[in-house]
């Protein structure tokens, strides 16, 4: 047996693996039973800092490679959700993620699926995501709301395009004001996605690893 020095995962001691393996089987049944013409979307809101993200990269052996540092609490609330079948991501900021929000990227979806009956989002359980305004505003759009099981990031693949977006816009990353923090997120999800989603397929799918108890 061969041992090696290997950073700890951390997992949720309240994830529940049966729940995930249920949620598995739900959604392997939406996909054989959702007419073509009915997108499938997985949203979340999450909410990059410009504080400096300081990360692993290359550095020549015996050197250490200095950035600037800053603790701003400037921030961004970006409400996104990836479509798995052609990579296409709907993304907005607003003042914060809410139920208004999520009403908002409603009609976005709404105006990129114009012709589907029904657009399926599967979400986590955050309160703004099962409120009841966002239950109904979901109603009136044609909007089919799916939900994870608690604490189940794994099971959700945009957290992964937020991993992304963190490397190329924000690792090891001094922003020298928050106009040009805002513009470097932007730029990635309107100019650098768009160039490498079709490189993404092996990072971001549905080939889900349900995690396991850490007790």
């Amino acid at each position: 047996m061969v041992f090696h020095t290997k950073k700890t995962k951390g997992n949720s001691c309240k994830s529940d693996p049966e729940k995930q393996a249920e949620w598995l089987k739900y959604y392997t049944k939406l996909l054989n039973i959702t007419p073509e013409d009915e997108p499938i979307e997985f949203g979340d809101g999450v909410h990059p800092t410009m504080a400096t993200k300081v990360s692993y990269g290359w550095i020549r052996t015996g050197t250490d490679k200095l950035i600037s540092t800053t603790a701003s609490r400037t921030r961004m609330n970006l409400m996104g959700s990836i479509n798995l079948e052609n990579m296409e991501v709907t993304i907005a900021s607003y003042e914060t993620i809410n139920s208004h929000s999520m009403d908002q990227h409603f009609s976005l979806l709404r105006s990129k699926y114009p012709t589907a009956q029904r657009i399926h989002l599967i979400l986590d359980r955050g309160s703004y995501n099962t409120s009841a305004e966002t239950k109904k505003a979901a109603r009136e759009k044609g909007i089919v709301l799916h939900y994870l099981p608690p604490y189940s990031p794994n099971l959700n693949p945009i957290e992964r395009l937020w991993k992304i977006m963190n490397e190329q816009c924000r690792n090891n990353r001094f922003f020298t004001s928050a106009k040009e923090f805002r513009r470097s997120i932007l730029d990635f999800f309107e100019i650098t996605w768009p160039k490498i989603a079709h490189h993404m397929v092996d990072r971001i799918n549905d080939n889900f690893q349900l995690l396991k108890s850490a007790l």
